[in-house]
């Protein structure tokens, strides 16, 4: 079958979606792209949502992919506010869930992405409990920190993970109060570990964040409608104008599991399973982003990714192999923070556990560093702060595997570039 005669399915229109459909084009497929979006707005970056947008730093136009008549230019059909709540894999169609429309599909993609975890407690239906995942989540959360801030409101964030911090250091630039509640001993404690969850905690406690560690709300307490104050399990009641759930994020893989697909265990995070090129256990039907586990070979097991460079790179790695490219997709992971005046990059995987030390170089009391977590010597992982142009040498340092002394790897007048054989 000629490409003019196929029809290739993206369904999820976040980053991964779009990248996919611009790649298709880019690669020289000539059939039908057919791209189905569940919201209204055209696909965006949601970096942004969390950092520069929120803050009125970047405007909103610029948090989108593609200009809107990018699409139609590269014949895209794109449709906007639709999902799609079934695949019929003997048939190959799926069907869109507003009107029963059913589309035929040669090649289907699965960019369904995550969606934040919810608080089971008492009062979560109050008008000032909020989750940050989508455009008009964080529209609503500008203006609500920009109230905040004018009249000295108190904000309290279930979660110290990424988004949970990244909000704090919002609402204390708008000059809100501002109370975060951690189940865990640090903040991102499941991905830093303990010596870098301190230096979090730290910088923001500097910045005027209250933290209270080990504790978990239990309800939300309102009257008329709105939040007075929210209630942990220690009793303790903390005022509240607003609350924000940051608790995490799941893979959308509901489709998925309707149709029978593969899902990966608790372990490795509950996304559609995919092989090396990012096909599902249909030949047919692959998954990209979020909402996928692909088996790494660097770390000898498998992951589900959500950051941004995931979606970034899994996308194109996608549509290439839909396309019978040679794809082996292994990429680095790798995020990126702003909070405050720290800026950070983080490449690699070291999970609670899997490491042995943390090697600091540089100055982690200025917050001029390069954290690496080791296991015997192999360097896992690196974070710089506030340092730049280094995520090349330390990706390169993870992907050799090679055994460093850590006397050299914590001194900063020996070029990471020498360590690397």
């Amino acid at each position: 079958m000629v490409d003019a005669d196929q029809t290739f399915v993206i369904v999820g229109g976040g980053l991964a979606g779009a990248k996919a459909a611009e790649t298709l084009r880019a690669e020289g497929f000539t059939g039908r792209v057919i791209l189905i979006c569940d919201e209204r707005d055209h696909p965006y970056e949601r970096p942004p949502l969390s950092k520069g947008y929120v803050l009125g730093k970047e405007e909103r136009d610029t948090v989108f992919v593609h200009e809107p008549a990018w699409y139609a230019r590269n014949d895209i059909e794109l449709h906007l506010g639709q999902t799609v709540d079934a695949i019929d894999r003997t048939a190959k169609t799926v069907r869109f869930g507003e009107d029963g429309t059913v589309v035929h599909y040669d090649k289907l993609l699965l960019a369904t992405g995550a969606e934040p975890r919810r608080l089971d407690i008492p009062g979560t239906d109050l008008a000032g409990v909020h989750h940050l995942r989508r455009l008009a989540h964080a529209e609503r959360l500008k203006g609500v920190l920009t109230s905040l801030g004018r009249d000295n409101g108190h904000l309290v964030i279930a979660g110290a993970g990424w988004i949970g911090l990244e909000i704090a250091a919002a609402a204390r630039e708008y000059g809100a109060e501002v109370t975060v509640i951690e189940h865990g001993p640090t903040p991102l404690h499941g991905v830093l570990g303990p010596e870098l969850g301190a230096l979090f905690a730290e910088l923001h406690r500097e910045h005027g964040v209250r933290f209270h560690f080990g504790r978990r709300l239990t309800e939300i307490v309102g009257q008329d409608g709105m939040v007075l104050a929210a209630r942990t399990d220690d009793g303790e009641e903390h005022p509240a104008h607003d609350v924000l759930a940051a608790i995490g994020a799941a893979p959308r893989t509901a489709l998925a599991e309707a149709a029978g697909l593969e899902i990966a265990d608790a372990a490795h995070g509950r996304g559609v399973v995919v092989d090396e090129r990012l096909r599902t256990s249909d030949p047919d039907i692959y998954a990209a982003g979020d909402v996928a586990s692909f088996p790494h070979a660097l770390f000898d097991t498998r992951l589900r990714v959500e950051h941004w460079a995931n979606a970034l790179n899994g996308g194109p790695a996608a549509a290439r192999a839909m396309l019978d490219r040679d794809v082996t997709y292994d990429r680095v992971p790798y995020f990126f923070s702003d909070q405050y005046d720290l800026g950070m990059e983080y490449s690699g995987w070291a999970p609670a556990g899997s490491y042995d030390q943390v090697v600091i170089r540089g100055d982690a009391g200025k917050r001029e560093f390069i954290a690496f977590w080791v296991k015997e010597g192999r360097v896992l992982a690196g974070m710089n702060v506030n340092v730049w142009d280094v995520t090349e040498p330390i990706q390169k340092l993870i992907r050799s595997r090679a055994q460093v002394d850590t006397e050299n790897l914590a001194n900063p007048h020996i070029p990471l570039e020498d360590l690397i054989p």
